[in-house]
């Protein structure tokens, strides 16, 4: 690993941690297709979300961001780091990692490693993205370059489970090749690897991991439904049942975000091309979705019960991303709960501190508040709290309050004795 040089694509929340793990002992230059990304983060601009100091440390020390792919030219060892979508009809989409295939494999020589951390179904890194290399490059692939696998497990936010304390999976296209790649990662890891016999094992253990999540939160998602039927306090329940030594302690919610809500499609979409029906996970889709729908249903509901008509009434959104203390936007639920409000009422607000107000407005043409001073001073007839940003804990609810108010809490998050209605 004396001359290894690395050319890391890919830099955004999934890419950009373990970039800055691997630069802190190897050449590494960072690519990124969007000059924007690689612009803001040699920026000293203010972002609680990214650490300039360490970014700019590394770059004195050697490490280079840039969305010139010439850069890439020297390097030997690549790793691949981009999105895998679903498009309008769930389907997988790889064009993002199909595209990085091709920037990769104009710079592919002798004896090259690619390795991909984005999730994919079993086979398609071999199917899909090997032909792409090998047709760039003109190379044979397994003589003339090699291929590994190695998932990312990057979760955004999470201070205790971080890219250098989770054990990672490692694979390669030989057995040579599997036993470097693994090193490489090891060198950097506090608690080592999961090493495993191929490619397509490491793609499969990646995409089950949310699958399973997928499904655990389904289930009491439709708990949920059922308790809240019943008069029932769900999470009181889910508290009770917990004391059971090996009770599954997950929680009802929306299930946004670019993972737990996609990567099933990938394992549904490849089980279908092989004549297995994939119920469970697909009955698990079809709950979570509809819980975006069900909360605001909800809203309505107990607003006909406290005679509040919701064709004049003020209704506050509280939060905007796809989970808590994270800026993220994409693929959030809270918009399918605003959506389906905006039905009965011109009159709603969402605030988040912490969300990406721009991406929001580029993404769902919604423009959030962002600073508290900005919500009705007349107050809201309902507070919908839909993401446990650590900020909303602190809030003055009695303020934003308005006549014959309530809130209603979708996570289970704030004191009991502040809300009147848990999901």
């Amino acid at each position: 690993m004396e001359n290894l040089k690395i050319g890391f694509i890919g830099l955004g929340y999934a890419g950009l941690p373990t970039a800055c793990l691997l630069a802190g002992k190897y050449p590494l230059i960072g690519y990124d297709i969007k000059a924007e990304r690689v612009e803001h983060l040699l920026s000293s601009a203010e972002d609680k979300h990214i650490n300039h100091s360490q970014i700019h440390h590394l770059i004195e020390k050697g490490m280079m961001l840039t969305s010139d792919e010439e850069q890439l030219r020297d390097c030997n060892f690549y790793i691949i780091v981009v999105p895998t979508p679903i498009d309008f009809h769930n389907r997988p989409d790889l064009s993002f990692v199909t595209e990085a295939s091709k920037t990769v494999g104009k710079y592919l020589k002798k004896d090259d490693i690619v390795v991909y951390e984005s999730t994919v179904y079993p086979g398609a890194t071999e199917e899909v993205c090997v032909p792409v290399l090998e047709e760039a490059s003109h190379l044979h692939y397994n003589e003339d370059f090699f291929v590994g696998y190695s998932p990312e497990r990057i979760v955004p936010k999470d201070t205790k489970h971080t890219v250098a304390n989770i054990i990672k999976i490692t694979s390669g296209s030989t057995p040579e090749s599997a036993k470097f790649i693994d090193q490489v990662y090891s060198s950097v890891l506090e608690n080592g690897t999961c090493p495993v016999s191929s490619i397509r094992v490491a793609e499969a253990a990646k995409v089950i991991e949310n699958a399973q999540r997928d499904v655990n939160i389904a289930f009491v998602n439709e708990i949920a439904k059922v308790l809240n039927s019943l008069k029932l306090d769900t999470n009181e329940v889910i508290d009770a049942a917990a004391t059971k030594w090996n009770f599954l302690d997950f929680r009802p919610g929306l299930v946004g975000g670019h993972c737990i809500s996609v990567d099933p499609y990938y394992l549904i979409s490849k089980a279908a091309h092989v004549g297995v029906s994939c119920d469970l996970m697909k009955s698990a889709r079809n709950i979570n979705n509809s819980m975006a729908q069900f909360i605001a249903n909800q809203v309505i509901v107990h607003m006909g019960e406290r005679d509040v008509p919701i064709a004049d009434s003020k209704i506050l959104l509280l939060g905007c991303t796809f989970k808590e203390n994270c800026p993220d936007v994409r693929n959030t639920k809270v918009i399918d709960i605003f959506a389906h409000l905006a039905q009965y009422t011109n009159h709603i607000d969402i605030y988040d501190p912490v969300a990406d107000a721009a991406a929001c407005h580029d993404y769902y043409g919604v423009n959030i508040k962002e600073d508290i001073s900005e919500l009705s001073a007349d107050g809201y007839q309902a507070i919908v709290l839909c993401v446990s940003h650590e900020e909303f804990k602190t809030l003055d609810y009695e303020k934003l309050k308005g006549e014959n108010a309530f809130i209603y809490d979708v996570k289970g998050f704030l004191d009991k004795n502040l809300v009147d209605y848990r999901l």
